[in-house]
């Protein structure tokens, strides 16, 4: 019998979604700080076999968490520990800021998906960075062969204008680039008034253009760049995205962030109207992430990574979105529902698949 649904059914839903991830969360974080998540690490590990080399960089799995869950780099080595090939943090701002009112964190169980209205709610740059760089040096010294990889994610603060936008994605850049194996541009959240109006290529193009040779000036080496997506791009964005990335030569996209659709879901429409805005993640996001990923992946050259996040439950998605021509997969609401064994559970499923 596996006791995490149980948990879950019977404790977590009762408490504010909110309240349960910072609950779980801990937990894990206790955990390591306990060194059990050291004395297990094995239990939990990917196998070598699932290794591969993406952008440059070794990593231990194809899968890992997307941002999101660790927005201020508290729980990186916890979070490696228990089996995540990379952990992707954030998103980070370059000022603090508290996100949205709450309650901004909403479950719809029935359709293992979540609504987020979040509002890249972080302590900054300068504070994350630290924390980046600590837990860089950790599993640098608790990993003997390939570690697991470190992403930071960055994006506006809310305070910021968008003709001020690039200065404050720049702030970030230069706080954190260089403890970041990689770095993600995010310019999909719903969360963030107007924020998805950069996704526009003639918004896009200097701000990524000034984020990664910024990155790679402070940090003396290249750092790999990627652009994060919405799933609700027109198919012809998706493909002038597509175009400017390759003009830009960037090493990355991330497909894809949340959605503002509720199409095909199986709650109650009054709950989800009730619920009002936010960025729809989950089970429902599966078809249209994998619909862009298809799309991205015949436009761009093999060099490009893809990463595919939307929808990712089971090692059995993993491999469909490994096979559709991504090179590495990420996942975030499933870990809500199915808990910490999850990663564990869907490295030993690719292991036996692949």
């Amino acid at each position: 019998m596996r006791i995490y649904p149980l948990v879950f059914k019977h404790v977590f839903t009762k408490m504010d979604p909110e309240q349960a991830h910072h609950f779980a969360f801990n937990a894990i974080k206790v955990a390591q700080r306990a060194g059990l998540t050291k004395v297990v690490r094995k239990f939990f590990a990917p196998s070598p076999k699932l290794k591969r080399t993406v952008m440059g960089i070794e990593f231990p799995s194809p899968f890992g968490l997307a941002a999101g869950f660790d927005k201020g780099a508290t729980g990186i080595v916890a979070l490696s520990d228990i089996g995540f090939g990379h952990v992707e943090i954030g998103t980070v701002t370059g000022q603090a800021q508290p996100g949205n009112p709450q309650p901004r964190l909403f479950r719809l169980v029935e359709d293992r998906a979540v609504i987020n209205r979040m509002g890249f709610n972080n302590e900054g740059a300068e504070r994350v960075a630290a924390r980046v760089a600590n837990a860089r040096q950790q599993l640098k010294g608790d990993y003997s062969q390939t570690r697991p990889v470190i992403g930071v994610n960055i994006g506006k603060t809310k305070v910021v204008e968008l003709e001020d936008a690039v200065g404050d994605y720049l702030t970030s850049t230069r706080q954190l680039a260089i403890h970041a194996d990689y770095l993600v541009v995010n310019v999909s959240s719903p969360n963030t008034p107007g924020l998805r109006l950069l996704q526009s290529v003639e918004s896009l193009r200097p701000l990524l253009t000034e984020v990664g040779q910024l990155a790679d000036k402070v940090s003396g080496r290249h750092i790999p760049l990627l652009v994060k997506i919405a799933p609700d791009l027109s198919d012809e964005d998706v493909a002038d995205v597509a175009q400017l990335a390759i003009e830009l030569e960037l090493d990355g996209i991330i497909a894809t962030n949340t959605t503002i659709a509720r199409d095909g879901l199986t709650s109650d429409s009054a709950k989800v109207e009730e619920i009002g805005a936010g960025g729809l993640s989950g089970a429902p996001l599966k078809e249209r992430s994998l619909a862009v990923l298809r799309q991205l992946r015949s436009l761009v050259p093999a060099e490009m990574a893809l990463i595919a996040v939307g929808g990712v439950e089971n090692a059995q998605d993993v491999k469909d979105r490994l096979d559709a021509g991504a090179d590495l997969v990420q996942g975030y609401t499933a870990f809500l529902y199915e808990g910490p064994f999850w990663a564990r559970s869907i490295n030993k499923g690719l292991e036996r698949m692949l």
